[in-house]
């Protein structure tokens, strides 16, 4: 999407906001911002459904080029690159899906066909939610939250895997 980002032009900071603890840590934010409590008309949210799902295919060929071993140090400490992507898919689909009243079966993104319809129902979850079609609201997060917090959970392990691949570099 390199396109689309040099041509929105620079950024501007909207909100500086002090995060919790886990902010420090994990470098992003586990609160929603005062902006991420409206409705999100329809071009916003797909927009954001546009970035998740960029989000989800840079993580998924990042799992794909990696070595099944890393480098051993703080940032994850050691997990391989299965258990990443366990967690990191795991930790989506069976506690955020929560968020839209979606129960998924444990474990039950983990298989290829599993994880696309966990992917379709997730973003079919989030368009019926905004729409109003949802009657549980979220307790402490917000509609775009959760997008963006699914969003940053993919890429900050899709970083964890790059800064820690083993592979062979072509340095040339």
């Amino acid at each position: 999407m390199a396109r689309e980002f040099v041509a929105a032009g620079p950024l501007d900071v909207v909100e500086d906001r002090v995060g919790t603890g886990s902010t420090d840590w994990y470098g992003m934010s586990f609160a929603p911002s005062t902006a991420e409590h409206a409705r999100l008309d329809e071009p916003d949210l797909e927009r954001r459904i546009t970035l998740l799902r960029a989000c989800w295919a840079f993580f998924d060929s990042v799992a794909a080029r990696v070595s099944p071993e890393m480098r051993k140090g703080p940032r994850g400490g050691g997990r391989d690159r299965n258990r990443i992507v366990r967690h990191t898919i795991r930790t989506e689909s069976e506690e955020f899906a929560k968020q839209l009243g979606l129960r998924i079966p444990e474990e039950g993104a983990l298989t290829p066909t599993g994880l696309h319809q966990h992917r379709e129902t997730y973003v079919a979850a989030i368009r019926a939610y905004n729409d109003g079609q949802v009657k549980r609201p979220m307790r402490s997060w917000t509609l775009p939250f959760l997008i963006r917090h699914s969003a940053d959970h993919m890429l900050d392990h899709a970083w964890e895997m790059e800064d820690n691949d083993l592979s062979p570099q072509d340095r040339a």
